[in-house]
């Protein structure tokens, strides 16, 4: 075997020389890299991902809530008015003043209603002491109706009994005629005799003279009896009169209860007129006291009328009294009808405010019954079946609360935009 052969070593040939490349060339290529690195293709993951989830968060906090810009801050307005009539004689406040509760604001001249008050007093006291005696006197006369009805009674028995006993008088004494008659026409008789005996002198004077004395006696008895039967007949006439006025006197105490009712009925009337008395009495001290007028609630004056020296009425508006504080402040904000699809009350709203750059806290409250159109003046109709679709807004109420309105920052009328966070 021969042995190998070396080749002899290749010359190298020079390598052409390279054109410029261009810088759009240069960037191309590097852009080209970069996508075909793994790092970048990572990085661009990630941006994807988190750009999707800012999406997300973005998309679910945009559709939590319902807001609007037709809003505003609403409130009571109380109207401060007098309640009687009469001259202004102190004014307390000013406009835009705020004051508590039980401030009096205006002072009317209180001359005329502490005379009338003070006459309602007597006229009060007069009854009172009427009503009193009226009172007094019912127990008295029911106390003296049954003495007299009792007394009466007695006296009827009485003279029932007097009756009885002068009849039984005059028996006697009609008796006792009879007898003097019957003893008299005996003596009269024996006269008659001894007359003529002594004529004849049968009989001694002596005797007839006895004779003559017993008739006389006898006539002196008759007329003595007839006398006492005549006076017993009297008695039982008077007895029959006493028997009729105590029956009459018994019927008059037998009235008695009647008298207690009358009387009864008196001191009811005189109660009652001492109670209207007294109802006048409380009446001149109220009005006496609307002399003063006091503020309800606490508030701000505003749009003050009444100057001192003017002449009020009853039922004239003085001032108004705007309340800052606690359910005396809301929101009233007109939604669209397509932003009430999942808004119910008691969903937290934020309250932005204009006037004052802050937000406050707040909850719905309310929706309205009906959209702002129903209650227009001209409420739109639709006689002519033309009829055009256009969404609606309805009023929600939305409440603060509690402590959102103790700075007194708020003002009805203030411009807000309302969010209603449907979702938490």
């Amino acid at each position: 075997m021969g042995t190998p052969t070396r080749s002899a070593p290749e010359k190298e040939l020079p390598s052409p020389p390279t054109a410029p490349v261009p810088a759009a060339d240069t960037r191309l290529h590097s852009h080209l890299a970069r996508r075909h690195d793994p790092r970048f293709r990572m990085f661009l993951i990630l941006a994807v991902i988190l750009l999707l989830i800012a999406a997300v968060f973005l998309w679910r906090y945009f559709t939590s809530y319902e807001s609007t810009d037709d809003a505003q801050i609403d409130g009571h307005v109380n109207s401060i008015s007098a309640r009687v009539s009469g001259h202004v004689n102190k004014l307390n406040v000013q406009d835009n003043q705020y004051v508590e509760a039980g401030t009096v604001l205006v002072e009317i001249d209180p001359t005329d209603y502490q005379v009338a008050v003070d006459r309602a007093q007597a006229d009060y006291n007069d009854a009172k002491a009427t009503a009193d005696a009226a009172s007094v006197n019912v127990p008295v006369t029911s106390v003296s109706t049954e003495s007299q009805l009792s007394s009466a009674d007695a006296d009827v028995v009485n003279a029932q009994a007097g009756i009885k006993a002068a009849r039984q008088q005059l028996e006697a004494a009609k008796a006792n005629l009879q007898q003097a008659d019957a003893n008299n026409v005996k003596a009269q008789n024996d006269l008659g005799r001894y007359k003529q005996l002594v004529d004849k002198q049968e009989i001694s004077q002596q005797q007839f003279d006895q004779a003559v004395a017993a008739a006389r006696a006898g006539e002196a008895t008759v007329q003595a009896a007839r006398a006492t039967a005549d006076a017993a007949a009297a008695q039982v006439v008077q007895a029959q009169g006493k028997l009729a006025q105590a029956e009459a006197n018994q019927r008059s105490a037998a009235t008695g209860p009647n008298q207690i009712a009358i009387t009864r009925s008196k001191a009811q009337s005189a109660l009652a007129a001492a109670a209207r008395k007294r109802a006048d009495l409380e009446q001149a001290k109220i009005n006496l006291s609307y002399t003063k007028v006091i503020a309800p609630v606490a508030g701000i004056v505003s749009n003050r009328t009444v100057e001192i020296g003017h002449n009020v009425q009853p039922g004239q508006t003085l001032m108004n009294l705007i309340p800052l504080e606690g359910n005396d402040i809301w929101v009233t904000a007109a939604f669209k009808e397509t932003q009430l699809r999942d808004m119910k009350p008691g969903q937290k709203a934020t309250i932005y405010v204009d006037a004052t750059g802050k937000k406050y806290k707040g909850h719905v409250d309310s929706i309205a019954g009906a959209s702002g159109a129903r209650f227009s003046l001209l409420p739109p109709e639709n006689a002519t079946g033309n009829y055009v679709k256009i969404v609606q807004r309805v009023d929600v109420k939305i409440v603060l609360e509690p402590g959102e309105t103790k700075g007194h920052e708020l003002r009805p009328g203030m411009s807000v935009e309302p969010k209603v966070w449907i979702r938490e």
